[in-house]
């Protein structure tokens, strides 16, 4: 495999590029002297603490290699695996099968469809006015932590080998905040087969995602839910004195109050209705709900998405031997230079920001382990 390159840039569609992050050049190895340094865009050393520091380029292909979403969906196959969606699926005026992707009745049963047959889970639902995550986007998270995992170069081109042993119940993720969708942890053990902690605040939503488990073995053998009876905590109540973690994960709230998700569904209502009418499709019934709802807890908090983040990293100190890599997503991508900081603070060895591209939507994957070279070798090594 050949070795990351030392400027990489991600490629976009010439309409995306107003979108696109540009990647700079990856942190060196620690020097022996045991001094960390951060090789970011402008950036200077500023404290005794500088993590080494890699920002990698999305693949260009979108979608990560791995991700069996890549093409358009089958509904044909789609239905035959899930009977309840046909009553959604109409041909567009392109002749191509469909769905209205503003009525969350359908998006619902187009994520239980997809979930059937390509993840093999059964009985998949939530609660009304629950968040219903797109899945392609959903399942390229947890490929790029595979990716992570594997110890392997980075670099936006070359897809890493993922090694046997990063496929099975030997690895342990810990998904904060899963909602009553439980996504990540369904994903991940289809995928991978990787045992899983989910935590959430709202006791609706952890007996939801119990609910799904029951319903399909191979969940229930390799994942339990926790209720996090702290609201300001995220590793604190969850992780036990001795527990280990490969992997943490995270979508945080995106909005900083209820006003400001309020606002944020109705611009994505109005960007639907627009899409469809550039389509040629007539106008969407279902103009009162949005097609991926979203809870409190799962949409907004005091601060929104930054404080949610400079609070987890400030916490992960904490639990800085008990877990390999903590990663959560980051939407606004001037959230980063705070972050950095943080985790100058608290003195993050090594940090990866991983850009990953779903269409013309650019986000990104902030991981940050306190564990050298060595460490991480001996963790593998024993895990």
């Amino acid at each position: 495999m050949s070795k990351p390159s030392r400027h990489s840039y991600v490629r976009t569609h010439p309409s995306e590029k107003k979108h696109a992050d540009k990647t700079v050049k990856a942190g060196k190895p620690q020097p022996a002297s045991g001094k960390r340094q951060r090789q970011t865009q402008g950036s200077k050393s500023s404290g005794k603490y500088l993590a080494q520091h890699q920002i990698i380029a999305a693949y260009q292909t979108g979608l990560h290699p791995r991700n069996i979403h890549r093409q358009d969906y089958d509904f044909n196959a789609l239905i035959k695996a899930y009977a309840p969606l046909s009553a959604y699926v109409r041909p567009n005026p392109y002749g191509k099968l469909s769905i209205d992707f503003a009525d969350a009745d359908a998006v619902k049963h187009l994520n239980a469809a997809l979930l059937k047959h390509h993840y093999q889970i059964d009985a998949w639902d939530i609660p009304a006015g629950f968040l219903c995550p797109p899945i392609p986007g959903r399942v390229d998270y947890l490929h790029y932590l595979a990716d992570l995992l594997s110890a392997q170069p980075l670099d936006g081109q070359n897809v890493p080998t993922i090694p046997k042993r990063l496929y099975g119940n030997k690895i342990k993720a810990l998904d904060i905040g899963t909602g009553a969708n439980g996504i990540y942890p369904l994903l991940g053990i289809s995928q991978y087969g990787w045992q899983f902690v989910a935590s959430d605040i709202d006791p609706q939503s952890v007996s939801n995602v119990q609910q799904i488990a029951a319903a399909n073995t191979k969940v229930s053998q390799s994942l339990e839910v926790r209720l996090q009876q702290q609201s300001s905590k995220m590793f604190t109540g969850i992780i036990g004195a001795d527990e280990r973690f490969d992997i943490t994960l995270c979508n945080p709230p995106f909005h900083a109050s209820l006003a400001e998700a309020s606002q944020g569904s109705q611009r994505k209502l109005a960007n639907l209705a627009a899409n469809r009418a550039a389509k040629g499709h007539q106008a969407s019934k279902a103009t009162s709900k949005l097609n991926f709802g979203g809870q409190k807890a799962e949409l907004w908090c005091d601060g929104g998405e930054q404080r949610f983040l400079l609070d987890m990293i400030a916490e992960s100190k904490a639990f800085a031997t008990q877990c390999l890599w903590f990663t959560s997503l980051v939407s606004k991508k001037e959230n980063l230079t705070a972050c950095y900081k943080a985790l100058d603070k608290v003195a993050a060895i090594s940090v990866k920001t991983i850009n990953m591209t779903q269409g013309s939507k650019l986000t990104r994957v902030l991981a940050w382990t306190f564990l050298d070279a060595k460490q991480q070798a001996l963790w593998a090594k024993y895990r």
